[in-house]
């Protein structure tokens, strides 16, 4: 699967810590029906065979809905299900590697802080940028914040799509407008919401409206 620019919109991450008695696929559902245009499927604690069962499930949800459906981290799950692609930290896998082992078509996220990263991976074949924090977020507890300077000159300096990551909520989204970036990635917005459509579409109508800034 190519990459289309503009699936990287609202791109949802999904966390397993606010199901309250709901199953992952529900929550996954109601998102992509309010509008995520992308789902990567998170998992930092699941066992290999639990993750695999999981993402079978998610990935056939995606397809349903003709979502781009990628794993986070796991190159191996990414590639026994025949996923969409992958997304890496900086920690993870290094790109070149990943990219040598999912092949040309599949499609590579990685995660980049800094312009040296972002170009790096880009040379290293990334198809889109995640960066972040560009605020600060309680979901993932490494995270350095990066600045909107940062986050713009990121985007000036490579020719991929770049979203922003970390800590965007309704309440700032409109504040990354200018940047250059084209679309957002979300956990706690979407996912730790009590009304996950309602809020995926409100969300969704204000990163349309702060592309356009």
């Amino acid at each position: 699967m190519s990459l289309d620019k503009n699936s990287l919109l609202l791109y949802a991450v999904t966390d397993r810590h606010w199901l309250n008695g709901a199953s992952l696929y529900e929550q996954v559902e109601q998102a992509i029906e309010g509008g995520a245009s992308f789902v990567q499927l998170r998992e930092k604690e699941l066992g290999q065979e639990a993750f695999l069962q999981e993402a079978i499930e998610i990935q056939k949800l995606c397809r349903k809905y003709r979502v781009p459906f990628v794993i986070n981290d796991n190159v191996e799950i990414a590639r026994s299900i025949d996923a969409d692609g992958v997304h890496v930290g900086q920690s993870d896998m290094e790109a070149g590697n990943v990219r040598a082992l999912i092949g040309e078509d599949k499609i590579l996220g990685v995660s980049a802080q800094t312009v040296e990263q972002a170009v790096l991976a880009e040379k290293r074949g990334a198809d889109y940028l995640g960066v972040g924090a560009v605020f600060h977020t309680g979901s993932k507890a490494d995270a350095s914040e990066v600045s909107f300077e940062t986050l713009k000159a990121i985007c000036e300096a490579v020719k991929i799509p770049v979203i922003a990551i970390g800590g965007i909520s309704r309440d700032n989204v409109l504040s990354l407008g200018g940047s250059g970036i084209c679309g957002i990635a979300v956990i706690s917005a979407i996912f730790a919401q009590k009304d996950i459509r309602g809020a995926t579409s409100e969300l969704r109508r204000l990163t349309e409206e702060m592309v356009a800034l």
